[in-house]
């Protein structure tokens, strides 16, 4: 069933077409939530933004796609998640998806590449809150310009502008030292 079907049948009251939707998004909101600084509370804010949805499915644009419609909400609840706390959150970040690639008999190589990904993910953590979004979206969650647009509630632009400051401002810090 895809996006249209679950969100349709969701509306006419069957809750197992909604589960299909919460199974299918849960994994990358908790993945959205943990990178822009839930932290150890993400499950908790992708629970309330999966309620959210639910609760709002009748005011969803059925023309628009679903998932940046949700990821808006997950973006939402981390930040009234993270201004409530009063303090900047720790990023907790899984980078299984994006690990480096190499030889499982290379014990120097994975070293080398574990050393550079922490190196990496300690610069995106210390970029200002909206560049640390932008390339959080655009890049690690590999969600399009107009997606993470719609995601961050920014218009086209400004994505732009910023995800171009913050890669310059990683290029700064990081240097040639990744390549």
């Amino acid at each position: 069933m895809d996006d249209d079907e679950a969100i349709r049948r969701s509306l006419a009251g069957d809750l197992s077409a909604y589960e299909a939707l919460v199974a299918r998004y849960s994994a990358l909101a908790h993945r959205t939530a943990a990178m822009l600084g839930a932290g150890d509370e993400a499950e908790d804010v992708v629970q309330e933004a999966f309620v959210k949805a639910f609760r709002h499915l009748s005011s969803f644009r059925r023309d628009a796609p679903f998932r940046p419609w949700l990821l808006r909400i997950v973006a939402n609840e981390t930040h009234n998640l993270t201004r409530s706390r009063g303090r900047r959150s720790e990023l907790a970040v899984r980078l299984t998806a994006t690990a480096d690639v190499t030889a499982p008999d290379d014990p120097a190589g994975s070293a080398v590449a574990t050393d550079r990904r922490a190196r990496l993910l300690e610069a995106v953590r210390h970029l200002p809150e909206r560049e640390r979004q932008a390339v959080v979206c655009r890049y690690f969650l590999q969600l399009s310009e107009a997606e993470t647009a719609q995601v961050l509630d920014w218009p086209l632009g400004t994505v732009k502008s910023t995800t171009h400051r913050g890669l310059a401002r990683l290029r700064e810090e990081v240097g040639n030292e990744l390549a």
